[in-house]
């Protein structure tokens, strides 16, 4: 049993190494600004474009990048997704097309950077951390989401196409729900960043339901494994943290210092979205805290059922000591013959019983004296009621 327990405490290790949380993109000493450090190889991410104003929305798959061009000075709202990383020829022709500065595709393309804000004359770029529950490892998924915001043109590129949280904006702009629609691209900019500031919430869920279950297993079954289950949750709640901190910073800064691509009524939704990182700040503060008293209630509970093991054996050993006494006496054997004095019990008829009688009264005594002091209800081990 014990060794199947080190086996899947070695096993969850392994899973969180592998994971890097804690990416950093840099660049080779020296090397030129806006060097793209992408495979050659990768196949070109698909475009896929909606286009929309208040009468209409219509969904442009597959998009070449030269074609995006004829989009940017129409009156509609142009939201240009790019679902992966692709190559650097596919990221020159859309440098090309966008007019997009070579330190915007390093940042773009040179994942993961921290969430930021940069502003380009004529464009508005942000960078922001997108989680999402990743069932394949048992853990999180963050994976980093950029906006190239233009005056009648919104690009975001996104790591992987697998998924995402922006399928609701998508359903809005098709369905009309709300007045989505009827916005420019900095409210669709806004939408956005606040599904993916939202897609927290849930993310969050899953952790407080797996801290209830820690901390059921911390106080009634500690074992190998429960350490590296505490050291995992603190682990991706610490990346939560450096993922939302830096985009909460980001929203101070756009609201703070405005942006002539952002519209005065668009900031105070931008106010919205930011009260919505600090709370979400506030909530993993709070469950970094809990799991930090949860290694301290392992170290704990695993103390005190190591005292427990200690007091059931020293009751045992207590009992067994003056029974090993008297057994050690009548097993020297000295020969009455001899002298009156020598073990005159050997030659009892009911002496060996006597003796049996006496040990067992002297143990019975023992445990209820010991029983007295309470010493057997402090023993009892919690368990979970079912």
């Amino acid at each position: 049993m014990k060794k199947k327990t080190k086996l899947a405490s070695s096993k969850i290790l392994r899973k969180i190494k592998r994971r890097k949380l804690f990416d950093y993109s840099y660049e080779t000493p020296g090397s030129v600004p806006g060097t793209l450090n992408i495979s050659q190889d990768a196949i070109f991410p698909p475009i896929d474009l909606i286009d929309y104003d208040s009468e209409q929305a219509k969904l442009i798959p597959n998009l070449e990048p030269e074609a995006c061009g004829e989009y940017f000075h129409t009156d509609s709202v142009s939201w240009f997704d790019i679902g992966g990383l692709g190559n650097e020829d596919f990221w020159q022709r859309i440098a090309t097309v966008f007019v997009l500065h070579p330190l915007v595709l390093e940042d773009i393309v040179n994942v993961p950077q921290q969430p930021k804000i940069e502003d380009y004359h004529n464009q508005l770029v942000i960078i922001t951390k997108m989680v999402l529950p990743n069932p394949e490892v048992e853990g999180l998924r963050i994976e980093q989401v950029s906006f190239v915001l233009g005056q009648h043109y919104l690009l975001t590129v996104q790591e992987e196409p697998k998924q995402d949280c922006l399928e609701p904006i998508r359903q809005r702009i098709k369905f009309q729900k709300g007045n989505i629609r009827s916005k420019g691209t900095d409210y669709l900019a806004y939408a956005l960043w606040d599904a993916i500031v939202d897609g927290f919430f849930p993310v969050l869920e899953i952790f407080s339901q797996k801290i209830e279950a820690l901390e059921d297993e911390v106080i009634f079954n500690p074992n190998n494994g429960t350490l590296a289950k505490i050291y995992q949750a603190k682990r991706e709640l610490l990346a939560l943290r450096r993922a939302i901190w830096s985009q909460r910073n980001a929203l101070n800064i756009l609201i703070r210092d405005k942006s002539p691509l952002i519209s005065d009524e668009t900031i105070i939704y931008l106010r919205d979205c930011y009260d919505h990182a600090v709370q979400i700040i506030d909530i993993i503060e709070t469950y970094r805290e809990l799991t930090s008293g949860l290694t301290d209630i392992y170290l704990s509970a695993v103390g005190n059922k190591m005292n427990e093991v200690m007091k059931l054996l020293t009751v045992i050993s207590s009992i067994f000591i003056p029974l090993t006494f008297v057994a050690g006496i009548y097993g020297m054997n000295f020969n009455p013959e001899a002298s009156p004095w020598n073990m005159p019990e050997l030659n009892w008829y009911w002496g060996y019983i006597f003796f049996w009688i006496v040990m067992i009264v002297i143990a019975t005594a023992m445990i209820y004296f010991f029983w007295r002091k309470g010493w057997f209800s402090n023993m009892a081990t919690p368990r979970r009621k079912k």
